[in-house]
């Protein structure tokens, strides 16, 4: 292996293949049905991307159901199918291999295939000689070729294979080409090679394949480097980049797409996605995050709801002025946009911006009282940056505003050991609420899973059928943190409540030494924004 690069090898476009829905679907805690494999494919082609792998026909029963529901329920109008598989099994025959067989009758017009390029992996995992696991490949590649299809070999291991023996490597890659496999693409499947190194080897098997054959990469992110991996494999001249949305893959995850979508095609000009197409990423990303049922990575770059978000006032005076001063890139660009985030560290402008986003006609004064309010308050423990709906509210407050549904004269909690006709002893939480509505003043009781839950009933009970939007309205989490543990149970607690209706979700916040009050803090801006937000859709 040489030691220096030269020549630019860069290519001027880059293929953009999708494996979420097989490579993605390995990360733990992912759990996809064949109609979330369906919905996630609809957004894939509407992102632009060129391939999708949808899966392995074969392997288990979703995606042999997948693979039969494709051709009557998805319409990809921009990205091509493939079906994934291996090669024969060893010392087999192509024409009665099962795997083969499979991908033939998934009727995906892309297939790909991995194979052993590691020949310590040849000897002890298959079992078999250097030249059967050369062979194996050859084979394959040249009977499902034979069948019509496009065929792209992933080279398994091939990374630390040609590391440590670069010459059969290269025999594996030489039988596939030589086969006629459309893509050589050079996976680092333990995903522990660095960047220097991937830029070396790529560039190494482009100059010895002469441009006979496209080769592309698969990249792990094991060293935290799948995506810096996957940029200096294309300077080394690779022209397809295998990965997921949002890093999903089994261990640390794969080279996420939604990253090196936007550094290929902004940082570097080279083009991936269709350029109209590149504003859909966030979109994309976030709804993708929902079918999977993971949360986005708030500091993801690009598409994380921090990617453009800031906090310190003198960043957010200077974009003010130029909207360019403090981020790389136009956040619409890739669907995103700019947050300002209000905290302690806000100033005036950042509470101007905040409330013309709202709406409100905030004066000098008032916007310096709601800078001083704030930073009192998050002294106190605070933490406005997460609780969107309380800081909403408190800012339209400042105005004068007051929730006109309805006013809490008090409330009351008690908690009663009781002994359960098992035998077991139980607690149960009683809620009193007195509340005034108009000119009507109305006390309900109601008993509940804990204070929280016996305080939300016993205040929808005394509003009872007056304000219907309130059905719709959930609460969807509830946290609860100690803010000076060294107080023990005198500390002061912080609590989130997470809320949502048909039309979205929103935060809430409450701060006290009694954790009753603090939940109630957060449970009351929480209906109180809930009837705010279906007052504004009339």
């Amino acid at each position: 292996m040489s030691s220096t690069l030269s020549g630019d090898r860069t290519p001027k476009a880059v293929e953009i293949y999708d494996t979420t829905l097989r490579d993605g679907a390995q990360l733990e805690g992912i759990s996809l049905t064949v109609d979330d494999k369906l919905r996630i494919a609809e957004q894939l082609d509407s992102l632009g991307v060129h391939y999708i792998e949808a899966g392995w026909p074969g392997a288990n029963p979703k995606d042999d159901e997948l693979f039969k529901r494709i051709p009557n329920e998805l319409v990809l109008t921009t990205s091509k199918l493939v079906a994934f598989g291996s090669t024969r099994r060893a010392r087999g025959k192509v024409d009665s291999d099962e795997t083969l067989a499979h991908l033939i009758r998934s009727g995906a017009p892309a297939l790909c295939i991995v194979g052993k390029c590691w020949d310590y992996h040849v000897i002890e995992t298959l079992n078999t000689t250097l030249d059967e696991g050369v062979a194996m490949v050859g084979d394959s590649v040249a009977y499902l070729k034979g069948e019509g299809r496009e065929v792209l070999f992933d080279a398994e291991h091939f990374f630390d294979g040609y590391k440590r023996n670069p010459e059969y490597s290269l025999r594996v890659l030489e039988a596939a080409a030589t086969s006629g496999v459309d893509r050589l693409v050079l996976c680092d499947t333990n995903g522990g090679s660095l960047p220097h190194e991937v830029e070396q080897i790529v560039s190494e098997v482009v100059d010895y394949f002469g441009g006979d054959v496209a080769v592309g990469v698969h990249l792990h992110d094991d060293t935290g480097c799948g995506v810096a991996n996957a940029l200096a494999g294309v300077r080394g001249g690779a022209t397809q980049v295998q990965g997921t949305i949002n890093g999903y893959g089994e261990r640390t995850g794969n080279c996420n797409l939604t990253t090196i979508i936007p550094n290929l095609t902004i940082k570097m000009g080279i083009e991936t996605i269709p350029a109209d197409r590149l504003e859909r990423l966030t979109p994309v990303s976030r709804h993708i995050a929902e079918l999977v049922n993971m949360s986005l990575n708030p500091q993801a770059a690009y598409v994380g709801s921090s990617a453009f978000a800031h906090k310190a006032g003198l960043h957010v005076s200077a974009i003010v002025r130029r909207p360019d001063a403090y981020e790389h890139i136009a956040p619409d660009s890739v669907g995103n946009g700019t947050r300002f985030i209000v905290s302690e560290l806000a100033g005036k402008a950042t509470i101007a911006l905040k409330a013309q986003e709202l709406g409100l006609d905030l004066d000098g004064p008032t916007v310096n009282a709601v800078v001083e309010t704030l930073k009192r308050l998050e002294h106190d423990g605070f933490q406005f940056e997460v609780a969107d709906a309380s800081l909403e509210l408190l800012m339209r407050r400042a105005t004068g505003w007051t929730p006109h549904w309805f006013t809490v004269e008090s409330f009351r909690v008690i908690t009663d050991d009781v002994q359960g006709e098992d035998g077991h002893a139980g607690v149960v939480t009683e809620a009193t609420m007195k509340v005034r509505i108009g000119e009507d003043r109305e006390i309900a009781t109601s008993e509940g899973n804990g204070p929280v839950n016996a305080l939300d009933r016993a205040l929808r009970s005394a509003l009872g059928s007056r304000f219907p939007a309130l059905d719709h309205v959930h609460l969807t989490d509830f946290k609860v943190r100690v803010l000076n543990a060294e107080l023990g149970t005198g500390a002061v607690t912080r609590v989130l409540l997470d809320t949502a209706d048909a039309d979205g979700s929103w935060t809430t916040i409450g701060v006290s030494e009694n954790i009753i009050d603090a939940s109630w803090q957060a449970l009351s801006d929480s209906l109180i924004y809930g009837l705010l937000r279906a007052e504004a859709r009339g």
